[in-house]
């Protein structure tokens, strides 16, 4: 295909094509993990959060519980319930607990959450055009439509 992935691990010989596009789709993951996780470092919070604040900014003044925060997670296999306690210790969620188990309880964004997002949200977007800029619209539905083809069942 292209050189930039092989400069990028220094290997010119890949087993496939279906190698060399996996790899090439891991890197181009990395890249743009980095990139948002400089911008969410700059307010103090990892891309997670950030995921977590969306998330509940969608369904504001409402909340969901944990279990349905999990589901719409963008990366799997997050302790959601730690992750909620540090998200609430900085006043950006506040939470209802079901009884004495973390585990049963309802989140929802507050009004400091919603204004970190408002700073957050310009310059994540920012980011994700410049990231993309050398796509156009079309092959970034091209794009988004083979990534489906990867993870879809």
């Amino acid at each position: 295909m292209g050189t930039t992935l092989e400069q990028r691990i220094k290997q010119t010989k890949f087993d496939s094509p279906q190698m060399e596009a996996a790899l090439n789709v891991i890197v181009a993951s990395d890249f743009l993990r980095e990139q948002a996780e400089k911008v969410c470092a700059e307010f103090n919070i990892t891309p997670i959060q950030f995921n977590v604040l969306r998330i509940l900014k969608g369904v504001y003044p409402d909340g969901h519980p944990r279990c349905e925060i999990i589901s719409r997670l963008l990366e799997r296999g997050t302790d959601v319930t730690r992750l909620i306690d540090r998200l609430e210790k900085r006043g950006l969620v506040e939470r209802s607990r079901d009884g004495d188990d973390r585990r049963h309880s309802h989140s929802r964004i507050t009004e400091q959450g919603i204004k970190l997002l408002e700073k957050v949200n310009p310059k994540m977007d920012a980011i994700q055009n410049i990231n993309l800029q050398n796509l156009t619209s079309e092959e970034c539905l091209e794009l988004s439509r083979l990534c489906e083809k990867l993870y879809s069942e």
